[in-house]
C-alpha cells in the first residue's frame, strides 16, 4: 500500500485540524456534552443544488445516504448482501410469476404514527410504476404492471397483478430506492418508516433528522443525525479528524494508515462496487467494438488498483455483480493490458490517432480522478489522446450527465439482472453506454420472465458473454469500499452493499464516558 508521504499530507492540508468550522455542526475535537453526545454527524461525498429526499429518484452519494434513513423497502439485504424481509414479511409468486402477494409485518408505524397498510403499498407501487414517470430502478417493471387488476386483500396484504411473468420481483424490492411511503406522499414534508424522520434539509449542504421513536427495528442510539456534503476530500477528512464528523463515506484510500494515528479508524468492507470507464456505443469514437476492445486492453488494471486505490480491490474483467450467482466474469479469459493487440485493433479500426476527452469529478468516490489519470497514461503508450476533464459534482451529475461521450461512474454491489434493468438496457434510466444489442435485450427479457433458475442461469450467462465482448463498459476493478469513523462511535461494521455499514447509522452508537 503506498505510505502517505509528508508532502501529500501537507498538499491535502490534513495537518490543519484547528480552527475549521461546518455550518450547523459544533466545533469540538473532544466531545463530551448531552448534546453533543445525541447527535451523530456523517460526511458524504459529492452531492449538489439538485439534491433530493425522493425515495425513488436518488442519484448522487448523498442522496443515497438521506434516502436510507427516512423510508424503506419491502425486502433488503443484510451486509453480507443476502436478501431478508423489510417491511415485508413475506413476498410470494404465483406458480407463472404473474401475480406477487405482499404480506406487511405487523405493527409497522410512519414517523407520524399512523399505520402502514396495504393501501400504501397500493400508493407507493403506483407512483414508482408511473409509465410516464417510473421510478428509474422499476422502469422496465412499469409497462408490466396491470395496477387495475391489483388488489388490496386486506390492511397487511397487496396483490400485484403483472400482464406477463415477472421471475425476479424480490429482488427489485430489496433495493433502497424503492421504499413505501402513505398515500398522501409529500415531497415538502417526507414521510417513512425509517429509522430517522426529516428535520430539515438544505440542497448541496446539510441535512437533519431526528431518531424515529416509532421504528420497528433496531432504533438509533443517537437522538439525531446530521449529513452534510462535501465536494473536496481534505474538508471531509479535516472534519473527521477534528471531530465535527463522525463518520465519512469514500476516504481517500492512502489515507487509511495515517487517520488510524491521528485517532480515527478505517472501515474496510469488500463490496461488488465498481467504478466503470463509460464509453458511448453509438458515438463516433466508440461505435467500432475493436475500438472499444482496444481501450478496455490499454487499462493496466492493478496497477490503478495498486495506485489509484491505494490496492483496496480486486481486478475485474469487464463484468458487473460478482456476487450473482450466475457471474460468469471469472470464467472468461481475463483481460490484461496488450498495448501491441491494442494498436492492432486501433489500426484495423482506422483509429490509430484517437483522441478522446475524459470526464471525471470527485463526485464519482474514491479512486475515480487517480484511475482516470493513469488510464490516460496507459492509452498514450498504444497512440491514443485522452484528455482528463476534472468537473464540479454538479455539472458531472448535472444535464449532461449520461450524455458524455467517455467518463467514468460509480456502482454499488447489485445481483446481475437488477442491475441490467438499471443500466444495460436501451430504455434503462441510466445507460450511459447507450448499449442496445437486440441478441443481449431478447435474453434479458427471456430471463425476467423464466422462474425455473437454472434456465436463467443460461440466459444470464449468454447475456454476460455479449456485454463482455460488445458492451461499453471498462471495469477494471471491484472495491473494496474504504471509509472511516471516529473515535466517539461503534457499532460501526463491514457490508457489501454501500458505505459505511450500509448507511444503517441506527446501529451505531456514541462511546461511553466519551
Amino acid at each position: 500500500m503506498p505510505r502517505l508521504t509528508r508532502r501529500r499530507f501537507a498538499q491535502l492540508g490534513l495537518g490543519a485540524l484547528a480552527g475549521l468550522a461546518l455550518p450547523g455542526v459544533s466545533a469540538c475535537s473532544r466531545p463530551s456534552s448531552d448534546a453533543v453526545n445525541s447527535q451523530l454527524v456523517h460526511g458524504a461525498t459529492g452531492g449538489g443544488l439538485k439534491d433530493s429526499l425522493d425515495p425513488h429518484f436518488p442519484v448522487t452519494i448523498p442522496d443515497i445516504a438521506r434516502v436510507r434513513q427516512l423510508y424503506e423497502s419491502l425486502y433488503r439485504f443484510t451486509p453480507e448482501y443476502e436478501i431478508e424481509p423489510g417491511l415485508a414479511e413475506e413476498i410470494t409468486p404465483n406458480a407463472d410469476g404473474t401475480q406477487w402477494t405482499m404480506r406487511l409485518r405487523k405493527g409497522l408505524l410512519f414517523h407520524d404514527g399512523r399505520p402502514v397498510r396495504s393501501t400504501d403499498v397500493r400508493a407507493s407501487l403506483a407512483r414508482m410504476l408511473d409509465p410516464k414517470d417510473p421510478a428509474p430502478f422499476l422502469a422496465e417493471l412499469a409497462p408490466l404492471a396491470d395496477l387495475q387488476s391489483s388488489r388490496v386483500l386486506d390492511d397487511r396484504t397487496y396483490r400485484l397483478a403483472l400482464r406477463q411473468p415477472y421471475a425476479i420481483l424480490d429482488q427489485m424490492f430489496a433495493n433502497y430506492s424503492v421504499g413505501i411511503v402513505p398515500e398522501d406522499f409529500d415531497l415538502a414534508h417526507p414521510i417513512g418508516t425509517g429509522p430517522f424522520r426529516f428535520e430539515s434539509f438544505v440542497p448541496g449542504q446539510r441535512s437533519r433528522f431526528l431518531r424515529n421513536e416509532h421504528y420497528w427495528g433496531q432504533r438509533p442510539a443517537f437522538d439525531e443525525l446530521v449529513i452534510l456534503d462535501f465536494s473536496d476530500d481534505a474538508a471531509k477528512v479535516n472534519a473527521l479528524l477534528a471531530g465535527q464528523v463522525q463518520t465519512i463515506d469514500n476516504l481517500p484510500t492512502y489515507l487509511a494508515g495515517a487517520i488510524e494515528k491521528q485517532g480515527a479508524h478505517a472501515l474496510v468492507s469488500e463490496t461488488g462496487g465498481w467504478v466503470p470507464f463509460t464509453m458511448r456505443v453509438d458515438a463516433t469514437q466508440f461505435s467500432d467494438v475493436r475500438v472499444r476492445t482496444a481501450m478496455r486492453l490499454v487499462a493496466d488494471r492493478q496497477q490503478m488498483i495498486d495506485q489509484a486505490l491505494g490496492g483496496y480491490g480486486r481486478v475485474a474483467n469487464d463484468l458487473y455483480a460478482p456476487f450473482d450467482p450466475a457471474y460468469l466474469g471469472d470464467d472468461l479469459p481475463q483481460r490484461e493490458q496488450d498495448i501491441d493487440r491494442a494498436r492492432s485493433l486501433l489500426k484495423a479500426a482506422g483509429a490509430e490517432d484517437l483522441q478522446v476527452e475524459l470526464v471525471t469529478s470527485t463526485a464519482v468516490g474514491t479512486g475515480a480522478v487517480e484511475s482516470a489519470n493513469l488510464f490516460a497514461q496507459h492509452a498514450r503508450k498504444a497512440g491514443v489522446s485522452v484528455r482528463v476533464k476534472k468537473v464540479d459534482p454538479s455539472v458531472f451529475y448535472g444535464d449532461q450527465y449520461l450524455s458524455w461521450v467517455f467518463a467514468q461512474d460509480f456502482w454499488n454491489t447489485r445481483l446481475y439482472l437488477p442491475q441490467v434493468a438499471s443500466c444495460a438496457l436501451p430504455k434503462s434510466p441510466y445507460n450511459e453506454t447507450h448499449f442496445a444489442d437486440e441478441r443481449f435485450v431478447g435474453l434479458i427479457r427471456a430471463a425476467f420472465r423464466e422462474m425455473d433458475e437454472d434456465r436463467r442461469r443460461t440466459l444470464l450467462q449468454d447475456a454476460q458473454r455479449i456485454e463482455y465482448e460488445e458492451g461499453g463498459y471498462l471495469i477494471w476493478a471491484f472495491q473494496n469500499q474504504v471509509d472511516a469513523y471516529g473515535r466517539f462511535v461503534t457499532g460501526v461494521t463491514p457490508a457489501r452493499e454501500q458505505p459505511v455499514s450500509a448507511y444503517r447509522f441506527n446501529t451505531f452508537s456514541p462511546v461511553e464516558g466519551r
